[in-house]
């Protein structure tokens, strides 16, 4: 019989990471979902809208980490509450470019206040260095599982 490994789930770090973001995007989840109805994708893409207008869908998955058929289903969904519409590529009928309506905007204004509010309560008691020094690891470690090496900091 071979010796016990000395493991502690709560120590390893994939298993905290997950853990720490499935709590945070949970709670900021609710606050989408309870004060203006819209889902956690709904957001991720309208946050990327309201900081990039006029992406195409591709990018939008690129950039928000959903998959495509997600985004499909959420632009879907943002389009029919009147928040999303679609303007055709002249020159490639089959692309379209992605733009918050005047209501996606005014929602947008809404939201970002109340996120960064929930954000600063998250991070009461935090130093600024802590803050930096967090957001540096957390670039490093997203840097390594994306398989790039960071420049140095």
């Amino acid at each position: 019989m071979s010796a016990p490994i000395d493991f502690s789930l709560d120590n390893f770090l994939p298993y905290k990471l997950v853990k720490t973001a499935e709590h945070v995007a949970g709670g900021l989840a609710r606050l989408y979902e309870e004060e203006f109805g819209i889902t956690r994708p709904e957001w991720r893409i309208l946050a990327t809208l309201g900081n990039r207008d006029g992406v195409k869908a591709k990018e939008l998955s690129a950039e928000t980490s959903l998959d495509k058929v997600r985004v499909s289903r959420t632009l879907a969904s943002l389009e029919s509450k009147g928040y999303v519409c679609r303007v055709r590529d002249q020159n490639d009928h089959r692309a379209a470019y992605l733009h918050l309506t005047l209501k996606g905007k005014e929602l947008y204004q809404r939201i970002v206040p109340r996120a960064l509010e929930w954000e600063s309560e998250m991070l009461a008691g935090m130093s600024a260095a802590q803050y930096r020094d967090l957001f540096k690891a957390l670039d490093l470690l997203l840097a390594k599982a994306d398989g790039v090496t960071p420049s140095p900091l």
